[in-house]
């Protein structure tokens, strides 16, 4: 059963009045722009028109020649000033554009930076990230596109209302038709071209297997599989099954194209012909003038394209506000945390104590918690560490206790206060952490270390090296602690081993200096006494903070107060180090495992 597809939930109009208000608050211009070029496409349009039979009626009535050359000349003089003006206008357009393009990236970089950690971990918000990424990709997209197709429309509007009181002086019957065979081959060729739309996923699939087979027969990594198991014959098959299809796709769909043009001639004859026939008969009949003739029968043709116009162009309108309307969505996606609404975090915090009670957390879309009932308390200054297999919820535990995540069930209180009351932005500034998939920024050394580009404190940022260990190996690169980080963006930067980026982690936890560290397994890419250098380390700096390390290597946990040994979710085991493997538990038998792994001369 097919999902039931969901009601944008802002209208065209109401998209067009949010893009309004962006325009007006960063560039007011472009509103100008659209109006300007509105009237200079329409103007010189009509114009245009007008100039032949104008000159072709003094022709006929004999009128100076000094006259006709002035009318000429004045016709000609609108004519430059208009299609100049409208020259000038598109080529600065674009600017004004661009700007509230600008400001639209802006608000989703805003929304995606800003937005509550758990959206993060919902797919739909993430489908309807890249969703609101795509209206602002280029100028074609639907964030910039609107403005042009505003434009077209009151370009058009304008031009059918000129047109509509020069047809005045025809027969109604007349208007009515030009009205009703634009109607409907607009709506016949709007079905008809709107095949190819209905059947996307047909092409798509086409595509995506076509797509498929070429990146698996170019890339270098699928070049020794593909010779040693003689894959060449299965991917030619592959590749010909959906070329067949697609040619397949195309020939059904140019059939159903070439329908468009069919019924879109036929309806252009039916007008066409009625207008010649009913202009034939007026100038037989009533002595129609040659240039009136032209007159109207350019204006019945241009009329028609002016009603065409309109549709289609509000056909794009509807398209780009059901992309505008996602946007929207996603920049009004609600947030489940509270930011500057939140209270504020006592002043001058030091002592922390943080306390999950009776907490439970299942991740959106799975079956059975990650966390259940679990309680524990990280007293003031006191050194926690947190072990157990994979998937016995360390890391959960850990977002938890940050405040990335809410609890599902229970609470996470800090100095007794459910962390919920307050500004999230706030309660994350009590946190220096190092974690697992650490980020590292394509800058120099000292911005890293000081996560800001601005008002660093050097003497500060020197001090965190040498605490790190890394000052040596700092001061040996080209341009010392302005060295920039990776090669991504600057050639002349460096390449950090595994234990100097380590370290690196370790110094900006030190710049920030926050009253609770947290290590979520910071060092699992490290070899066990590289390890136990940085454990040392981290071990120095914790003094007098409270602190949570992870680590799947037991053996670094024994300077902590307290251990938890976590099983699906609960704690199963909490003592010290020695009285864990006194107690001869599930932590007692896996730290023997790894110590006899390591007397076997094997790495873990």
């Amino acid at each position: 059963m097919k999902e039931k597809k969901k009601k944008p939930t802002y209208n065209m109009w109401k998209n067009t009045a949010y893009f309004v208000r962006a325009a007006w608050d960063n560039c007011p211009s472009v509103l100008l722009i659209c109006l300007l070029l509105a009237v200079a496409t329409a103007g010189a349009t009509v114009v245009e028109m007008l100039f032949v039979p104008v000159v072709l009626g003094q022709v006929e009535g004999h009128v100076p020649l000094s006259q006709l050359l002035a009318t000429i000349g004045v016709f000609t003089l609108a004519l430059l000033l208009l299609w100049g003006g409208k020259s000038y206008l598109n080529a600065n357009a674009v600017f004004g554009r661009v700007e509230v393009r600008e400001e639209i990236v802006g608000r989703i970089s805003r929304k995606v930076t800003g937005t509550s950690f758990e959206n993060l971990l919902d797919t739909q918000f993430r489908r309807y990230e890249n969703l609101a990424h795509r209206t602002t990709n280029s100028n074609a997209d639907a964030a910039e596109a609107i403005w042009t197709t505003w434009t077209d429309i009151l370009t058009n509007v304008l031009g059918f209302v000129v047109y509509l009181l020069l047809l005045t002086g025809l027969s109604g019957w007349m208007v009515a038709l030009i009205i009703l065979t634009t109607a409907v081959g607009f709506l016949v060729n709007e079905h008809l071209q709107g095949w190819g739309y209905r059947h996307r996923e047909e092409r798509a699939a086409s595509m995506t297997t076509i797509q498929y087979v070429k990146q698996v027969a170019t890339r270098r990594e699928y070049a020794q599989d593909i010779r040693i198991f003689g894959l060449r014959p299965w991917l030619e098959d592959v590749f010909d099954s959906a070329m067949g299809a697609y040619r397949a796709f195309l020939t059904r769909r140019e059939r159903v194209y070439f329908l468009t043009y069919v019924v879109d001639a036929l309806l252009t004859l039916l007008r066409n012909g009625g207008a010649y026939a009913y202009l034939i008969w007026l100038t037989l009949t009533q002595g129609l003038p040659v240039s009136q003739f032209l007159l109207y029968f350019a204006a019945i043709s241009g009329f028609a394209q002016w009603v065409k116009g309109i549709m289609e162009q509000f056909s794009n309108l509807h398209r780009h506000s059901l992309e505008l309307s996602t946007l929207r969505e996603f920049l009004e996606w609600p947030e489940p945390f509270a930011f500057e609404e939140g209270a504020p975090l006592p002043q001058g915090l030091k002592d922390c104590e943080i306390k999950l009670d009776h907490v439970s957390y299942r991740y959106p879309g799975a079956e059975k918690d990650t966390i259940s009932d679990l309680s524990f308390t990280l007293h003031p200054g006191e050194k926690v560490a947190i072990v157990g297999l994979n998937g016995a919820g360390k890391t959960t535990l850990v977002k938890l206790l940050c405040g990335f995540l809410d609890p599902t069930e229970g609470s996470v209180r800090l100095n007794g206060v459910d962390i919920r009351t307050y500004n999230r932005r706030e309660y994350y500034h009590l946190f220096s952490a190092v974690f697992q998939e650490f980020s590292v920024l394509d800058t120099s050394v000292a911005v890293n270390v000081a996560q800001r580009a601005e008002s660093i404190d050097w003497e500060r940022v020197a001090r965190c090296l040498e605490r790190a260990g890394l000052t040596q190996a700092v001061e040996a690169l080209p341009r010392g602690m302005d060295t920039p980080v990776t090669r991504n963006v600057f050639e002349d930067g460096v390449e950090l081993s595994g234990g100097q980026m380590q370290r690196l982690m370790l110094a900006r936890a030190l710049y920030r200096d926050a009253p609770v560290v947290v290590l979520d397994e910071p060092t699992a890419a490290l070899d066990p006494l590289a390890e136990h250098d940085i454990y040392m380390k981290y071990n120095s700096m914790t003094q007098g903070k409270s602190s949570l390390f992870i680590s799947h290597r037991l053996a670094s946990t024994r300077f902590c107060d307290r251990i938890l040994y976590l099983e699906h979710g609960r704690i199963a085991e909490e003592g010290t180090h020695q009285s864990l493997l006194d107690l001869g538990g599930g932590y007692a038998k896996l730290f023997e495992v790894q110590s006899r792994y390591y007397q076997e001369g094997g790495e873990l």
